[in-house]
């Protein structure tokens, strides 16, 4: 491989966060559990997120928004003001959540930094990701941030002609099968996967993945071994 780029993603890659967003839902489902079982909220919060997208994209604000609608269908419109306020501080709370950054992170990124143009490519809001970019500590090993509003091939395509590369020179480090390794694939890239214990359902795909440029591994730390 003639590498220039080495991409990473930030959330559940770098750094821990869908614990956090499933600690919220348990809560939220505590909230609203006098109007609808635990799964039967579950299941219309993600229904009411996933139709959201379009209009608000990936991130905690429309989390909280996405709740809120949520609560308004789950109780008929009937939901008083004390539970949009509580749906309103357990947002606020995700916001302000620690940076706990994963395991060899750090270590990865030390010794890729000066070998590598290291970049992050996240999807999320803009605010929040910097913000927590900042809180990590590591922002001055990268030399680019991409803060996507989706990730699919045209956003990765769009991201390498700024990065002024060949899609085989980029290489993509990420948590999520269906936005870090599939449309990396397919425009010619290189993709790494490294799980992370919980994946949101949005992020889940249900075949496994063959591919020549393709590979997995438990940790980061083994990606070291795969660019020797």
């Amino acid at each position: 491989m003639s590498l220039k780029v080495i991409a990473f993603d930030a959330d559940d890659t770098l750094w821990i966060n869908e614990t956090y967003f499933d600690e919220t839902e348990k809560k939220f489902c505590g909230l609203m559990e006098d109007y609808l079982s635990h799964q039967g909220i579950s299941q219309e919060l993600f229904k009411v997120e996933i139709d959201n997208l379009k209009l608000y994209g990936y991130g905690i604000k429309g989390y909280i928004l996405s709740m809120i609608e949520a609560a308004m269908s789950i109780s008929n419109s009937t939901i008083p003001i004390e539970i949009i306020e509580k749906i309103i501080q357990y947002g606020k709370e995700l916001l302000e959540k620690p940076i706990v950054l994963l395991d060899g992170v750090e270590e990865t990124l030390e010794t890729l930094h000066g070998k590598y143009k290291l970049v992050v490519a996240t999807k999320g809001d803009l605010l929040d990701q910097r913000r927590k970019l900042h809180n990590s500590g590591l922002g001055h090993y990268f030399h680019h941030i991409e803060v996507m509003s989706d990730k699919q091939e045209i956003d990765y395509s769009d991201l390498i002609k700024r990065l002024e590369i060949q899609p085989s020179e980029f290489f993509m480090i990420g948590n999520s099968l269906k936005s870090d390794v599939l449309p990396v694939l397919a425009i010619g890239g290189h993709a790494v996967h490294i799980p992370f214990h919980t994946t949101w359902a949005h992020e889940k795909i249900d075949h496994t993945i063959e591919h020549e440029n393709f590979s997995a591994f438990e940790k980061i730390t083994d990606v070291l071994k795969r660019l020797e």
